[in-house]
């Protein structure tokens, strides 16, 4: 088969591979949680040493409360999980969707599937680590902080806790993807690296507003904590999208010439 032509599929075999391929990712997501499940213990406690830190250098008991008594079951056996086994299978439901969009493409851009989901999943990872260890750690140190300062106790539930811990870190990890974003508009033809760099300054902007959002404070230490490292992500975006645009448009004139 040459590399202009694609190949074809019948409405029904699209749908046959998309459940197909639904139904292995989710049995992948699914093998993952069962793995968490036999180390909810640790887990737990991996998950409330920024809380035990931040509380103990703001002066309170590192200590976090139920105000339910089912939060512990639902967190630590269910939600606690759920969330560890996004990121264990993340690499394997990634592959399971190439694999559904790769029969669309040219064969010459199918050999882009194993780095594109390595770099994928290194880069939500990296997201996550990046909230874990730096990020949420400073916010929760900085709030703690002020109602100290004030005379205020505290007792965070760990309901609470868990439900700002998941929004910051897949939220973070979700938005360290940036590069892949910029590379796969770029690939289907919505960007180029010139529109990038002549509207960077949107794009900065924009960064700075989900910044806003993501980030446990508003305050500028945490936000330009968390869009400094974005807006390096997004450069290393434009320089990927202007590294294809070279390789395709070399392609391109070497097929020309060939004609």
């Amino acid at each position: 088969m040459q590399d202009d032509e694609l190949p074809s599929m019948p409405l029904f075999g699209h749908l046959t591979e998309l459940r197909t391929r639904l139904i292995r990712a989710l049995a992948g997501v699914a093998v993952a949680y069962g793995i968490s499940l036999t180390f909810t213990g640790p887990l737990w406690r991996f998950v409330c040493e920024p809380a035990a830190q931040a509380l103990k250098a703001a002066g309170y008991p590192p200590v976090l409360y139920m105000i339910d008594p089912m939060d512990p079951f639902n967190i630590i056996w269910f939600k606690l999980p759920v969330v560890v086994a996004i990121f264990l299978s993340a690499p394997w439901v990634l592959y399971q969707a190439w694999a559904f969009i790769a029969p669309g493409l040219y064969r010459n851009e199918r050999r882009w599937a194993a780095p594109l989901i390595l770099c994928s999943a290194l880069l939500f990872i990296a997201g996550g680590v990046f909230a874990y260890f730096v990020l949420f750690r400073c916010g929760l140190t900085f709030l703690l902080s002020i109602g100290h300062n004030e005379g205020i106790g505290a007792m965070v539930s760990m309901n609470y806790y868990f439900a700002l811990f998941v929004d910051v870190v897949l939220g973070v990890g979700i938005m360290f993807e940036l590069p892949m974003l910029i590379f796969l508009l770029t690939a289907v033809g919505l960007v180029t690296p010139r529109f990038l760099v002549r509207n960077s300054r949107y794009a900065i902007l924009a960064i700075f507003l989900l910044a806003a959002v993501i980030t446990p404070t508003s305050d500028v230490m945490n936000l330009t904590l968390l869009a400094a490292p974005m807006c390096g992500l997004f450069a290393l975006g434009v320089f990927g999208s202007y590294l294809y645009t070279l390789h395709r448009e070399g392609r391109s004139q070497g097929a020309h010439l060939d004609a």
